[in-house]
């Protein structure tokens, strides 16, 4: 069993940046495929971005590319996702997930059944 805790979340004005955190217990991340997903209230979970086990690989949603950057901590069990540019449309629940599979499927990636493991989720709020 996987557990991810998820951390760095706030309120910032528009134009601001976040970086926020997912730790992963037990194994070391790169022994994982993660991603980050996003809820804003009343809108279903979507994807925002990606990074596979193998080779560590990064794709996003067009809607953050550009702003957004994935990276992992191989040392710990860490991976970030770097939020700069914020806009009042990045506000939502931010969500690290992960899965265990070894296959790069980066369709497949955006979707929420590709994932074994959740995180609680940590709160992200844009004003303008």
């Amino acid at each position: 069993q996987v557990q991810l805790v998820e951390s760095g979340g706030g309120l910032v004005q528009a134009g601001a940046s976040l970086r926020l955190s997912c730790t992963a217990s037990g194994r070391t991340s790169s022994a994982y495929t993660m991603g980050w997903f996003r809820q804003a209230p009343g809108q279903e979970r979507e994807f925002v971005a990606v990074i596979f086990q193998s080779g560590g690989d990064t794709y996003y949603a067009d809607s953050v590319k550009g702003r957004f950057t994935v990276s992992r901590d191989d040392v710990g069990n860490t991976i970030y996702l770097q939020m700069n540019n914020l806009r009042p449309e990045d506000t939502a629940v931010y969500y690290c997930a992960a899965t265990g599979r070894s296959q790069k499927w980066i369709v497949a990636s955006r979707s929420e059944p590709f994932y074994n493991y959740w995180g609680q989720g940590t709160q992200v709020t844009v004003s303008s």
